[in-house]
């Protein structure tokens, strides 16, 4: 699915858009996408936009559910001091979307880490800026682990995957297991049943649901900056034509997270062997505990600074713009300091945690 003729519409600065090639078959890999029943070749679908000569380049890697769209919001005020590329993960979006056969937590998080890997090399990037939300972050993460030598700073927005289900083994979630809905819902969620089955099962209503979604979450339910009515119908259009598509990515999620989003190899368990700066941002409603970040700092042996930013939730960056993208200026601050010079302390309304 094109994404330009949906959420780009808004944008303001020029882009370039191209699926870019990733092969089938990286040299060497053993793990089981790769050996998926077709050779055709998979592609990433990846948005580029214009940028001044020897601008840092800002990577965005979209969560769960979503995709490159999310950041349009975004895309204009960063494009002033970033090269700003943004893609699909590999079976999301306008992304090609190969049969799932992973089976199991390893090659599944090779499924994320190997494509985008064949993407950046096939893109010839190195010293970058990877921004990751949510499940995304996750993937950023874990990618900043095992490539360390490209990642210039790692920007993490609410990022999934931190805890696991034995530190927060939260009496609520012990009860709610015990009753029927309970076990009904992780029984679900051990056989893979997806949100996106929904919304392809329910036909012609699935645009309706997805409407009460995002209006909703953007709307009646979001403390922070309203969707426009435009923005809300193209926003509601992308997202159920991203969701109604051919199943693939999504079906990542039992072997990544076990019921309730608990990783079942949490970051914490590397924060150790982390070698990248990094900087977490969270909307201060966000349902992504900051305090796993809190934790995991203690460990880290590279600079890390925890930022929460008033009036926004999970989805910061669309419910409160502006104090995103002063989170994420000030995070590089010392990357952007060639070009005018960078305010050394937290700007005003977001908290140091």
């Amino acid at each position: 699915m094109e994404l330009s003729a949906h959420c780009l519409d808004f944008i303001q600065t020029g882009y370039v858009q191209e699926q870019v090639n990733i092969g089938s078959t990286p040299p060497g890999s053993k793990v089981r996408w790769f050996r998926s029943a077709s050779d055709e070749p998979r592609f990433i679908n990846t948005v580029t936009f214009d940028s001044k000569e020897n601008a840092p380049t800002l990577v965005m890697v979209h969560g769960y559910a979503a995709s490159q769209g999310f950041f349009f919001r975004n895309f204009d005020a960063l494009a002033n001091r970033f090269r700003v590329i943004a893609i699909d993960q590999l079976g999301w979006g306008g992304s090609s979307r190969p049969d799932f056969t992973c089976k199991g937590t390893e090659e599944t998080e090779a499924w994320f880490i190997d494509s985008f890997e064949e993407w950046r090399k096939a893109k010839n990037l190195s010293n970058f800026v990877l921004l990751g939300h949510s499940f995304g972050g996750y993937v950023a993460a874990k990618y900043a682990l095992k490539h360390p030598e490209h990642v210039q700073h790692l920007i993490l927005v609410g990022p999934a995957g931190f805890s696991s289900e034995t530190e927060h083994r939260s009496e609520w979630l012990t009860k709610f297991r015990a009753t029927w809905k309970g076990m009904l819902i992780n029984h679900l969620w051990e056989s893979n049943f997806t949100p996106q089955r929904i919304v392809r099962g329910l036909g012609p209503w699935g645009p309706g649901l997805v409407q009460k979604y995002t209006s909703a979450r953007f709307g009646t339910r979001s403390n922070g900056e309203l969707l426009t009515d435009q923005e809300s119908a193209l926003l509601t259009d992308y997202i159920y034509h991203t969701l109604a598509a051919k199943a693939s990515g999504e079906l990542c999620l039992k072997y990544i997270f076990s019921f309730g989003a608990f990783a079942r190899k949490p970051l914490l368990e590397c924060a150790s062997d982390w070698k990248v700066p990094t900087t977490f941002i969270y909307g201060q409603d966000d349902w992504m505990n900051y305090q796993g970040a809190q934790q995991a700092r203690k460990d880290m042996k590279v600079p890390c600074e925890i930022i929460r930013v008033p009036q926004g939730g999970h989805f910061v960056f669309i419910d409160n713009p502006s104090g995103f993208h002063s989170a994420v200026l000030y995070a590089c601050r010392n990357i952007l300091s060639g070009d005018g010079e960078e305010g050394l302390s937290l700007p005003d309304g977001l908290i140091s945690a």
